[in-house]
């Protein structure tokens, strides 16, 4: 019954969402635009429930940018003002909604990670994909990039095993204190999270 629930009210909600912030969807648009051209969505594959792999879709928040040998240069170096303000904001998550509506992803899930991880998770951290992955979660309402990987999978591992419609929109709302409090947005010294390497 949960699960009929949640996937209702995301239906709902993400559709509600979309059509209410679609002058903003539109004025992020251009704004990308302008400060770091086009393609102004970012599309990246990304695993989903069970593992299975997405397609994830983001405003797109860094510049094109390479060395002397064409190597991509680190998010530090092409994060621009304007992309720490996107990302600060969180609007560059309301592509993600699309994604919502096929059903790839939830309002509240564990965060979609990079694909190259999959092989470096512990069985326990694995059983974070045992449920649809979420514009937020409960690592990110509860120190978001500012933890520890260790830190977020345990957080995503006991939202799976605890998950419910009220701790859903508990997670709802804390996002939005978040959101507007802006806190918690990058690990500490660094211009986003860092990589996952293996088992911490």
């Amino acid at each position: 019954m949960y699960k009929l629930i949640k996937r209702t009210l995301d239906i709902l909600a993400a559709s509600i969402a979309l059509i209410l912030l679609s002058p903003i969807y539109i004025i992020v648009a251009r704004k990308v635009a302008k400060n770091l051209g086009t393609p102004v969505i970012f599309s990246q594959q990304r695993p989903g429930l069970h593992g299975e792999i997405f397609t994830m879709k983001k405003f797109r928040s860094m510049r094109d940018a390479t060395d002397e040998n064409g190597n991509v240069l680190p998010d530090s170096e092409r994060l621009t003002e304007f992309g720490i303000k996107l990302r600060n904001s969180s609007l560059d998550e309301l592509p993600g909604l699309w994604s919502v509506l096929k059903g790839d992803m939830s309002l509240v899930g564990p965060r979609p990670l990079l694909v190259e991880y999959l092989p470096l998770y512990s069985e326990q951290q694995a059983r974070r994909h045992n449920v649809k992955p979420g514009i937020t979660g409960w690592a990110q309402v509860n120190g978001r990039n500012a933890i520890s990987w260790q830190d977020k999978f345990s957080l995503d591992v006991w939202y799976v095993d605890n998950q419910s419609l009220w701790l859903d929109i508990k997670i709802i709302f804390l996002t939005i204190k978040k959101v507007f409090s802006q806190a918690d947005i990058n690990a500490d010294g660094e211009a986003t999270m860092s990589k996952f390497t293996g088992q911490q």
